[in-house]
């Protein structure tokens, strides 16, 4: 697997080192440095992305209140597993066992609670990714500046992500895994997997409770990711028009749309490096004319995504500091008290 990693890894270089040699990296850099303070802006747009995706998040905990202190914690929580997910292959699964670690050893958060939050965050994120990318598809079809490759990319793309989405969710609905796990035991081909199949099964009945009795926080949580989705529209109308050249808001839509197409199927390379640049490239210059503007708004996108990495890091170190300095000082109060009962 750790090889596996690296190919991946590899491979993202290798398209980004393409992308670049096919770009014209002087005219980028002209566009980029326009920016200037201009990306404190967006990086304000981009929090309230990431505290919609973190309230979606808060509303799959039944156990627990909306707002406040519990908001602020998840806030920080997932800005840890976040960094971590960004710097990994698999795309959301490398710090998803942060998120649970972290709320269980600092939150006292059980793990199957935490993990069934964790599904259905992401059975959210997924399905209001595809409205957005649904609309966004509708909005290329009208773009007269795109080619018909294009779009018919994108329709297809769209057409197998809204189909391994579906499948996803029948799959919680239906409690297919449960199902498939019961004929396993029947056909005494192993009987080491009953435990497991316990877990699952408790774990399909949470979700399930939560579709069920819970629509409303359902149907919020699936409101605020699409929300968040769209504020990401907004970061990079923003972004393009701090550099100079704006655009319409349903061609940043259209822009936004294929980049995160991309990302979602260039999930096993890390931070979909190349994959990204090269989206913003072709269709940012196939709408504006201009493909080294594309790569001056992956730069930036880069950027922000830097600082939201090292911000996720240094909490979490924070997380892992006073982990230890409060084992320490339990590890001296204990050996204080066995001295003082030695000597008394």
């Amino acid at each position: 697997m750790r090889y596996l990693k690296l190919v991946y890894l590899v491979a993202g270089l290798a398209l980004l080192g393409y992308v670049l040699s096919q770009t014209d990296l002087g005219d980028a850099w002209e566009h980029a440095r326009r920016l200037g303070w201009g990306m404190a802006a967006v990086l304000a747009v981009y929090f309230f992305v990431f505290l919609a995706d973190s309230l979606a998040w808060q509303l799959t905990f039944i156990t627990h209140g909306f707002g406040g202190p519990w908001a602020f914690r998840l806030w920080q929580v997932r800005l840890v597993g976040e960094a971590v997910n960004a710097t990994t292959p698999l795309a959301a699964m490398g710090g998803e066992p942060v998120k649970v670690v972290v709320l269980k050893k600092r939150y006292g958060i059980g793990y199957r609670e935490t993990v069934a939050s964790l599904v259905l965050a992401r059975t959210t994120t997924v399905m209001a990714l595809v409205i957005f990318l649904t609309a966004g598809f509708l909005l290329m079809l009208d773009q007269p500046l795109l080619s018909t490759t294009y779009k018919t990319s994108a329709g297809l793309g769209l057409a197998l992500l809204a189909l391994g989405i579906g499948l996803f969710f029948l799959i919680q609905r239906l409690k297919v895994s449960s199902l498939t796990g019961r004929w396993v035991l029947r056909s005494r081909l192993s009987a080491r997997i009953e435990r497991i199949l316990g877990h699952i099964h408790d774990m399909e009945e949470r979700l399930i409770r939560f579709y069920s009795r819970h629509r409303g926080r359902f149907a919020a949580a699936l409101g605020l990711t699409l929300a968040s989705w769209l504020l990401g529209t907004v970061e990079l109308y923003v972004t393009l028009w701090l550099l100079g050249n704006p655009v319409s808001f349903t061609d940043a839509w259209i822009i936004e749309a294929v980049a995160q197409l991309v990302r979602a199927a260039t999930f096993v390379i890390p931070a979909s490096i190349g994959a990204q640049e090269g989206a913003f490239v072709l269709i940012a210059g196939a709408i504006t004319g201009q493909p080294a503007l594309g790569l001056a708004v992956a730069l930036v996108r880069r950027a922000r995504e830097m600082v939201w990495i090292l911000a996720g890091f240094a909490l979490g170190w924070r997380y892992a500091f006073r982990s230890k300095m409060v084992a320490a000082e339990f590890t001296d109060a204990a050996e204080t008290a066995s001295r003082e009962g030695g000597g008394a």
